[in-house]
């Protein structure tokens, strides 16, 4: 079969159909806070086990897609990430929405989320075995490297103060310490409180750090939650199109950055968008609109964590290591259907292997016109919604999505208690999003630290295993740059001035 009879095979109506109802699903799952892309594949997959592969495959990559987009509505409506993968999306898109712009955020974030996905697809049908060999040349010691990467980028989450930044980050790392480490078992910071023997969990941490402040400062203010001006609320498809073109290299980059962080397993959406966040804040001219509502803001953080649906399926197929955590579900109902991932799966099972690469296109592009109905919709809900009702409904969505993620009331007293922490330290200042960046990036560094330094005493020098590696050395040169980069652009800045003056 030819590239053309996969397409078509694709193109079949209950192909289409399921492409079509999994994106639905996806997009309504991921808005609501808590309910995350894996939790949306995780409770949908069972329904594909009577389905053929290919049909079972688009299904579940429709679903995938269109929950990671769907977390966008919850993060520029409500300030509340939907997924992990739209952390960074609250940092311009919620202050557009404060503005009155939340109809343009949101057609923005559709067609950025669209752009993305066809990048990270269109590498995972053109790329997908060359591509993961780059996955296996990542080890711990690599992994550590990108894990301090993403810490370097808390000094541009300080929101103006680089020290308090500092801090929220330094409290995110001992955030992350709590528990039994994940190498040599030893219990941290627990004491006699034997339910924190399991760490502080992510999701439950992600949405007591932004959703409880948001809710108790609309009970606290009596202003109107969003502004609305003069304008009836609608998707604006035509100022979102001259931003694109305005900003079409922000959003190539920042695609392709979401689809390599994708194919890195264990990396996700949320260090993806968080990288693309950083490099188009510190390339762009007007960096310092960033985190006020510059558009830029939003076209880098969904195109990112969207292009890390085809670069996650990278290794998935390739190698059979799962790219994400929904990856790894979808992996699993691979091996129901009896499939069996690795090299060979392109060329003994390609029927079943392209027909899925294009129908995961297909269920991309569907997402446009899906995307911005539901964003006109749900712009005009939130609008609608009377503060006595919607504050007690985002309350309760909060309270079940923590609850849902392990069953465990443990996890919904976290969520709680770090809320009312996050509002407390709002109040002085400090910013939840370093404290994020800290809990999640904490882990994937300590991990990599010491499984590094051990492997490096085993051979004889943990120096050269830590700065003898070349993907290191590169790793290290961005970090380098990242945090002289800030230093710089400031002294040119007033040099500038200087010569004005």
């Amino acid at each position: 079969m030819g590239s053309l009879d996969y397409l078509l095979a694709a193109l079949t109506p209950m192909s289409l159909l399921l492409a079509l109802g999994g994106v639905i699903a996806g997009t309504v799952i991921g808005a609501l806070p808590g309910l995350t892309a894996t939790m949306a594949v995780a409770v949908l997959v069972p329904f594909t086990f009577t389905m053929e592969p290919a049909a079972a495959l688009i299904a579940l990559g429709a679903i995938y897609t269109g929950a990671i987009y769907g977390g966008a509505y919850a993060a520029i409506l409500l300030n509340t990430p939907g997924t992990p993968s739209s952390i960074a999306t609250t940092f311009d898109g919620y202050p557009m929405a404060r503005k009155g712009h939340g109809d343009l955020a949101l057609t923005l974030a559709c067609l950025a989320s669209v752009c993305g996905g066809l990048v990270g697809a269109g590498f995972l049908l053109l790329l997908a075995p060359p591509m993961a060999t780059v996955a296996l040349k990542f080890g711990p010691v690599e992994y550590f490297w990108l894990g301090l990467f993403g810490l370097t980028l808390i000094a541009s989450l300080g929101e103006g103060s680089t020290i308090k930044g500092l801090i929220g980050g330094g409290l995110g790392l001992l955030l992350s310490m709590v528990g039994v480490a994940e190498v040599g078992g030893d219990i941290r910071y627990v004491g006699d409180f034997k339910p924190l023997l399991g760490g502080i969990d992510v999701v439950s941490a992600l949405i007591g750090l932004y959703c409880i402040p948001v809710l108790i400062d609309l009970v606290a203010t009596p202003v109107a939650h969003l502004e609305t001006g003069s304008r009836v609320a609608s998707f604006r498809l035509r100022e979102a199109l001259g931003i694109v073109r305005r900003s079409k290299f922000n959003l190539a980059r920042s695609s392709i950055i979401g689809t390599v962080v994708g194919i890195l397993p264990g990396a996700g959406g949320s260090i993806a968008s968080l990288v693309s966040y950083s490099e188009a804040k510190r390339a762009s001219p007007r960096r310092e609109q960033f985190g006020k509502g510059e558009p830029d803001g939003v076209l880098s953080t969904e195109s990112a964590n969207n292009a890390t649906v085809g670069g996650g399926f990278i290794p998935t197929l390739v190698l059979g290591i799962p790219g994400t955590p929904p990856d790894a579900i979808i992996l699993g109902a691979l091996l129901v259907q009896g499939i069996r991932t690795g090299p060979t799966l392109f060329t003994q099972q390609a029927p079943i292997v392209y027909t899925f690469i294009w129908g995961l296109i297909l269920a991309t592009i569907i997402m446009l016109p899906v995307g911005l109905l539901v964003g006109r919709f749900a712009f005009r809900s939130i609008l609608a919604i009377p503060k006595a009702v919607l504050v007690p409904s985002v309350a309760l969505l909060t309270v079940l999505g923590s609850y849902a993620v392990h069953n465990n009331v443990h996890e919904v007293q976290q969520m709680v208690v770090l809320g009312v922490l996050a509002w407390g330290v709002s109040r002085m200042g400090f910013s939840a999003s370093p404290i994020v960046l800290g809990l999640i990036l904490g882990t994937i560094a300590e991990r990599g630290f010491v499984q590094g330094h051990l492997i490096g005493g085993a051979r004889g020098s943990v120096m050269a295993e830590f700065f003898a590696r070349p993907i290191s050395l590169a790793i290290i040169f961005f970090i380098v740059l990242g945090l002289l980069w800030p230093w710089w652009a400031a002294r040119r800045v007033r040099i500038a001035e200087a010569k004005n003056a």
